[in-house]
């Protein structure tokens, strides 16, 4: 199976604090806690039928870009949205800078 990911369409299920991305009847998610000055982003999970296609980046993608067009920092506590940070350092703008 080869998924076009150009052509998926990322939700923002606020009601549930996640990112989401449905694919044939599987669900991707990028759950999120979002605060006035930043959003931590908590776990991303891609179903097992859906992985190695690029999903988990386009989430990550979007939601390093709804972090950027709102103003807030970002703390990845998710270790796959951190190594892709680490992977585009475009968006290491976004991370809390240490005191």
């Amino acid at each position: 199976m080869e998924i076009d990911t150009s052509q998926l369409q990322v939700f923002d299920n606020v009601a549930d604090s996640q990112f989401e991305v449905v694919y044939e009847g599987a669900t991707a998610i990028l759950q999120y806690v979002r605060g006035p000055a930043r959003v931590i982003y908590v776990h991303t999970g891609v179903p097992p039928e859906l992985e190695g296609h690029g999903i988990a980046a386009v989430l990550a993608k979007h939601a390093l870009e709804d972090a950027r067009n709102r103003g807030l920092i970002v703390v990845p506590r998710c270790p796959y949205v951190r190594a892709y940070i680490d992977r585009h350092p475009e968006y290491a703008d976004l991370l809390e800078v240490p005191a």
